[in-house]
């Protein structure tokens, strides 16, 4: 098996004296969409901060394509080709839709832009027709592909999304997954962290569950999905 492209090895973070994250290890191989499920306050966005640099472990390691994110600058890490779409979506709410996307291409050559934003489009055709629109006036849906396309102007090597499908009506959840398999097919590699269990581990190539700040279960997607522990803690089944 090749290197992973993302390990994360005994990383333990804490928020003053709360242990929010023990201990836990994964790794990422390219090409595939790992994803983290588990209830509220499992620690699952906490991880991925922690990967983005926006918060630091204690100890642990974290490696991306062989080197360690552990003093990285959050930009810097952005420039090694890893990308986040947050936690409620954080769009520069008085720009403009292309101007958000323009934002997301600060790492990339500004002959690449015309060809980057018309992949976007392609892939989110509402955001071509609200090409001009103030982000603010978006709906959720809307600003939620924004995020995402404002994400891949950078072309990350990595993309992480933590829960794409918050606060979301189940048509547009469903929209927001057939993207993410779009992108899947399309060869990107990405990091789901969502709890709407049902649908990530319906695309995810593997799937860790955490608990309280540790990795309780592990499994393929199509595992986990016909787990019968899996279905009555996390599908109402």
């Amino acid at each position: 098996m090749t290197a992973p492209l993302l390990k994360v090895e005994d990383i333990n973070v804490f928020y003053g004296s709360i242990h929010a994250i023990k201990g836990i290890s994964f790794e990422v191989q390219e090409g595939e969409i790992v994803t983290l499920i588990g209830a509220n306050g499992a620690g699952k966005s906490t991880t991925l901060n922690t990967v983005a640099g926006l918060l630091r472990p204690r100890s642990g390691e974290i490696s991306f394509m062989g080197e360690s994110l552990i003093r990285t600058a959050p930009n810097r890490i952005v420039f090694k080709g890893l990308s986040l779409v947050p936690e409620g979506r954080r769009v520069f709410l008085r720009m403009t839709v292309e101007e958000n996307l323009e934002m997301g291409a600060y790492t990339q050559p500004a002959a690449n832009l015309k060809a980057d934003l018309e992949h976007v489009f392609e892939l989110f055709p509402r955001l071509r027709e609200r090409r001009r629109q103030i982000a603010g006036t978006l709906s959720g849906g809307e600003q939620q592909m924004l995020a995402m396309g404002r994400a891949l102007m950078s072309h990350p090597k990595l993309i992480m999304m933590d829960e794409p499908s918050m606060g979301l009506a189940p048509i547009l959840v469903e929209q927001i997954f057939d993207i993410i398999g779009s992108l899947h097919r399309e060869g990107a590699t990405i990091l789901l962290v969502e709890q709407n269990a049902q649908a990530a581990l319906s695309v995810a190539d593997r799937a860790y569950v955490l608990e309280t700040g540790r990795i309780v279960l592990t499994g393929t997607g199509r595992e986990l999905l016909e787990s019968d522990e899996i279905r009555k803690a996390y599908l109402g089944a």
